[in-house]
Order: structure tokens, then C-alpha cells, then sequence
């Protein structure tokens, strides 16, 4: 038989074979989107993606910490992409094309920094990630954005403030806000016991908007 006519049976062998499968109505299964989380700090909103039992398919940080343990000890893969230049000579560019390369070699869908605390140069939210890119920021934006967050809004008098999880842009601390939670400073609050307890409604709220996120987004 020629070269050819294996070629069409070939072809009608697969077609019959996926006719039988669509006549018993099999179910297919669909992937989930894949969830990427960058850290640098403590890992606390990490383990809070954990507990909810997000798929987290990868984990990276910018620097050793414990948010990198975290990941090892639950088995998620990782890997360690350091910061090493914390100068004018660091090359922002360059390490955002290594970031968007490790995402696009493990099929990532969804990028959500976690405490991670490089600053991404602006191609990290063109293409593929744009509009993907989440993160969480300790105010009620557009109030108060910067590293300061807490502590400006309790000097200038804030008796309510919170947490924002919003779409990362190239803008710093912009980008659309998906999501909001609102902490009362009490009489008795410093900016340190008011920052903790906006971080506990960060590891609240953080998770269950990725999720949300993931399921009607994408």
C-alpha cells in the first residue's frame, strides 16, 4: 500500500475511534487554569492560597526566604530566581524576560505576587500576562500606594483602611480592583498592630479572588 493510503486509512481508523467516543458521551476533562505565586517574605498569604486548596502549579522567589521553604514543603515545584543587584545597575529588562520565560516554559495562565517585592520592568504585562498579573496591596486603593501604605494612612489621621486586590499594571499599585476589604483603626492601634490585622484580611480575601479569578476570567 502506498504511502498515501496508509495515510487516509490512518485517518478514518482516528475518526471512527473519535466517533465511538463522542456516541458514549464520555466526559472530557478540562484543564484548570495554571497558577504561578512569586514571594519574598514570610510566605503567610502562600500558606493562606494553600489552605483554600488552590492548584498552584509553580513557585518562585526573588530572593531565600521563607515563603520559598513553604513552597519545598509542600511539595510545590519552585525555584529560586535571585535578586542579586539591589542597585541603578540592576537589570530590570533583563530579569523580567527571565521571569516571563520560566512562566511561559511551565504553560502559566495566572501570575500572582504574594509579598513579592521586585518591581517588574513594563513587558512583564504585554502579551500573554497582560491583564493576568494580581496582586494585593495593603490600603484601599487609589489611597495611599507606595511601600508606606499603612503608615501614611495612620498619619494622616485614617480611621478606616484596608486591603485592595486588584490586575498589576506597569503602573505602580494600579490597575483594575477586583476586591476590597475595610479595617477600622481602633484608639489603642500602633501602625504595626493595624498592619497586622490588614494583613489578616489580605489572607482572607486574597485567595478566594484568585479563585474567582481563575473560574470566571479565564
Amino acid at each position: 500500500m502506498r504511502a498515501g493510503g496508509i495515510l487516509v486509512l490512518a485517518c478514518a481508523l482516528f475518526t471512527r475511534r473519535l466517533h465511538s467516543v463522542t456516541e458514549r458521551h464520555e466526559p472530557m476533562e478540562e484543564s484548570m487554569p495554571r497558577l504561578a505565586v512569586g514571594v519574598s517574605g514570610t510566605g503567610t498569604l502562600l500558606e493562606a492560597m494553600i489552605a483554600r486548596k488552590l492548584e498552584i502549579s509553580f513557585v518562585f522567589a526573588d530572593r531565600q526566604c521563607r515563603g520559598y521553604d513553604i513552597a519545598r514543603e509542600h511539595g510545590i515545584a519552585c525555584l529560586m530566581l535571585p535578586h542579586l543587584v539591589f542597585t541603578a545597575s540592576f537589570d530590570r529588562d533583563q530579569y523580567t524576560r527571565y521571569v516571563n520565560y520560566v512562566l511561559d516554559e511551565r504553560d502559566i495562565d495566572v501570575f500572582a505576587m504574594a509579598g513579592f517585592m521586585t518591581v517588574l520592568a513594563p513587558l512583564m504585562f504585554e502579551g500573554r500576562y497582560r491583564g493576568r498579573v494580581l496582586n494585593t496591596h495593603p490600603s484601599l486603593l487609589p489611597k495611599f500606594k507606595g511601600a508606606h501604605a499603612v503608615r501614611d494612612a495612620f498619619n494622616a489621621g485614617e480611621q478606616v483602611s484596608g486591603c485592595t486586590i486588584h490586575v498589576a499594571t506597569e503602573e505602580l499599585d494600579s490597575g483594575e480592583i477586583l476586591a476590597q476589604a475595610r479595617v477600622a483603626r481602633r484608639d489603642d492601634d500602633t501602625v504595626e498592630s493595624w498592619h497586622e490585622r490588614i494583613k489578616v484580611a489580605e489572607r482572607a480575601l486574597y485567595p478566594r479572588i484568585i479563585e474567582s479569578f481563575m473560574l470566571t476570567r479565564l
